[in-house]
């Protein structure tokens, strides 16, 4: 009786299910085991099937499978857990609101120094700027709802705007600039530039509009390339971007190869673009955003100027985009057009939806999760086999919370009614049909 039990659940839906992953979880384990070769063309075989890894493989699987058979479970609780830790409930008063945000400035100042040099390079380089580049464009898409997958290109305009200014590339500027007085002509480059992409392509919506600013940043990678007498070519710069430096009123100081003033400097520039984003979220400004992204026509049809609001959106995250562009060409002192590939402009996109759309706190946790995540598992995973790992978090975040890791009260409640079936998601779902 009972192995007719055992058989019966064995060839249900669920038992044909699990039997499916662990197929999986072994084809991927041999998928990134060792290889075979000419004079033993089992060995990839033997090293992955009948090692200790497979044992780990199968645990994945299994674990896999309970998190796909208790979807639904997990999702309420995902609910349940959201709604509990609402700012508002467990931080109700703006004076324990600041001391948090002390409390969590004060592990960011103090976490790095007992870091190993190593990660101390990755919190500067990999993760403090992607901060920087998550914020801006968490302000285009996540606020103002427009797909943005030329976002990179401005974070190009700002680096080789502070490379000019300081005397590094071919071509020499009237007067040679400190990295730190080329911010404001980085910005205005790059905003600029938001400014002549957006003018005529903000009517667009939705897979048009990132079509456009997808073929925006390949021109601007390809013009890189190409202008070896602008920007040095593919090499790169031709004299070495010099390091940030100051020099006021008796006070010298400069920055040099070492991790840690960097990474302080970009946190205090993360910090003041925090206070003014999340100033400008409540403002009039971040509420007409809001309106553009849940349902453009009606925020029309409610005397809101869509196109100006989202021209200002564009501006401001390409804007975001080149200051971070400068800071990251100041610490490396060397730029070349493979910086800036396509693939960095989905990676900050990612790191968007992954921390929660239009969530401030959800774009810095979504940079420093995603950018920590393949640097952690380097120690115990093929470099060729780091993106599989990631691929397989992303599908899982994105079915069982698809709001994100740190949603904003306004997405999460959009999902949830998307999820009812009374609304859209958000307007760039129906965008294909409007344009």
């Amino acid at each position: 009786m009972t192995l007719r039990r055992v058989w019966a659940w064995a060839t249900s839906l669920r038992g044909r299910q699990l039997w499916v992953t662990l197929a999986g979880a072994l084809v991927v384990d041999v998928m990134t085991g060792p290889s075979g070769s000419l004079n033993d063309p089992t060995a990839g075989f033997a090293g992955s099937l009948l090692s200790r890894r497979v044992g780990i493989f199968l645990l994945i699987g299994f674990a896999f499978w309970l998190l796909v058979t208790s979807r639904e479970r997990l999702a309420a609780w995902s609910r349940s857990w959201t709604a509990a830790v609402r700012p508002s409930r467990w931080l109700p008063s703006r004076w324990y609101r600041l001391a948090a945000y002390g409390v969590l400035l004060a592990v960011a100042i103090v976490l790095p120094l007992v870091l190993s040099p190593y990660w101390q390079e990755v919190a500067v380089d990999q993760i403090g700027v992607y901060v920087l580049l998550a914020l801006g464009l968490n302000v285009v898409v996540g606020l103002a709802g427009l797909l943005d997958l030329g976002y990179i290109a401005f974070y190009a305009i700002g680096a080789y705007s502070c490379a000019y200014w300081t005397d590094s590339l071919p071509i020499h500027p009237p007067f040679v600039l400190n990295p730190f007085a080329t911010i404001p002509f980085a910005i205005a480059a790059a905003m600029l530039a938001g400014v002549i992409l957006g003018a005529p392509t903000l009517r667009l919506r939705g897979d048009y509009l990132a079509i456009v600013t997808l073929g925006f940043g390949e021109i601007i990678t390809i013009y890189a390339t190409n202008l070896q007498s602008v920007t040095g070519g593919s090499p790169g710069n031709s004299r070495p971007i010099p390091h940030f430096s100051i020099n006021l009123f008796g006070l010298h100081y400069r920055w040099g190869i070492d991790n840690m003033p960097y990474y302080y400097l970009l946190l205090a520039f993360v910090v003041m673009v925090i206070v003014f984003f999340h100033n400008l979220e409540n403002s009039r400004v971040g509420r007409a955003w809001t309106a553009i992204r849940e349902d453009e026509v009606a925020a029309a049809a409610s005397g809101v100027n869509t196109f100006r609001y989202k021209l200002l959106a564009f501006a401001i995250g390409a804007s975001t985009s080149g200051f971070a562009g400068v800071l990251f060409a100041s610490k490396i002192q060397t730029i070349t057009p493979l910086s800036f590939l396509l693939q960095q402009s989905i990676l900050i996109l990612v790191l968007v939806i992954f921390g929660g759309m239009g969530s401030i706190p959800g774009a810095i946790v979504g940079a420093a999760i995603i950018q920590w995540f393949p640097n952690g598992l380097k120690t115990y995973v093929r470099k060729e086999d780091l993106f599989l790992y990631l691929g397989a978090l992303l599908v899982v975040m994105m079915i069982y919370r698809p709001q994100g890791l740190i949603p904003s009260r306004r997405r999460a409640r959009e999902l949830a009614l998307a999820e009812s079936g009374l609304v859209e998601a958000d307007a760039l779902t129906t965008a294909s049909r409007d344009v």
